[in-house]
C-alpha cells in the first residue's frame, strides 16, 4: 500500500469484528511504528496490550474510574448499573486495547518533545495497521488522568503519563471519507 494512499484512506474504526489480530502482526505494526521521529533517540513509548481475559481487569478499572470521577453515578443506581454493564460489554467486544504511556520528564520542553514523538508513533501504528487491514481508534479519555486508575494498572502517577489508549481490531465497517478542508484555509505563506 502506498503511504499517501494509507494517509488519505485510513479511518478511525469504532466497530470491530470479534476476532483477535495475530500477535506477530501486532508486533510488526508496533515495530514499524517505532520508526517515528524520536528526540535524542529515546523511543520513550511503552505499550500495555490488553486482550482476551487480560481485558477484564483493565475494563473493571475503567468502570471504577468512571464512578470516581463522576461520569457514572456512585453509589450505583439501576440506571448506572445498566450503563456500566453496557459500556463493559462494548469494551469487551473490542479485541485489543493498547495503552501507550511514557515516563514524565521535569523539563517542560523535553516533555513536549517526548509527547510529540509518541503521537508520531501512534499515527505510524495506525497507518501500518491499515496496511494489514487492521483498524484503530486513538482515544483520549478521562480515566487516563485518574491517579487511582494509573496505580491500578501498575504505573506510578508521579512517574508515568498515559498518552492514549488505542482500540484495535479488524473493522466491522469502515466509515466513509468525509474529506478535509482545503489546505489554503489553513496555510499562511510568508515570503518577506
Amino acid at each position: 500500500m502506498d503511504i499517501v494512499d494509507a494517509i488519505e484512506n485510513r479511518r478511525s474504526i469504532r466497530n470491530f469484528k470479534r476476532i483477535n489480530v495475530a500477535e506477530d502482526i501486532l508486533k510488526e505494526i508496533f515495530t514499524y511504528a517505532s520508526y517515528a521521529p524520536s528526540h535524542y533517540m529515546t523511543e520513550s513509548w511503552q505499550i500495555k496490550l490488553y486482550q482476551d481475559k487480560g481485558k477484564e481487569s483493565f475494563i473493571d478499572e475503567i468502570m471504577l474510574s468512571y464512578q470516581r470521577i463522576g461520569l457514572v453515578a456512585s453509589p450505583l443506581d439501576e440506571k448506572s448499573k445498566k450503563m456500566i454493564l453496557s459500556m463493559t460489554e462494548f469494551l469487551m467486544k473490542i479485541p485489543h486495547h493498547a495503552l501507550i504511556y511514557f515516563e514524565k520528564l521535569d523539563d517542560p520542553i523535553r516533555f513536549e518533545e517526548e509527547y510529540a514523538s509518541i503521537c508520531a508513533f501512534i499515527q505510524n501504528a495506525q497507518l501500518v495497521a491499515w496496511k494489514y487491514g487492521v483498524g484503530m481508534l486513538w482515544t483520549i479519555t478521562p480515566y487516563m488522568h485518574d491517579k487511582d486508575f494509573i496505580k491500578a494498572i501498575d504505573l506510578e502517577p508521579t512517574k508515568h503519563k498515559i498518552a492514549a489508549v488505542m482500540q484495535i481490531g479488524y473493522p466491522e465497517s469502515i466509515p466513509p471519507n468525509k474529506g478535509r478542508m482545503p489546505i489554503d484555509k489553513k496555510l499562511e505563506i510568508i515570503s518577506d
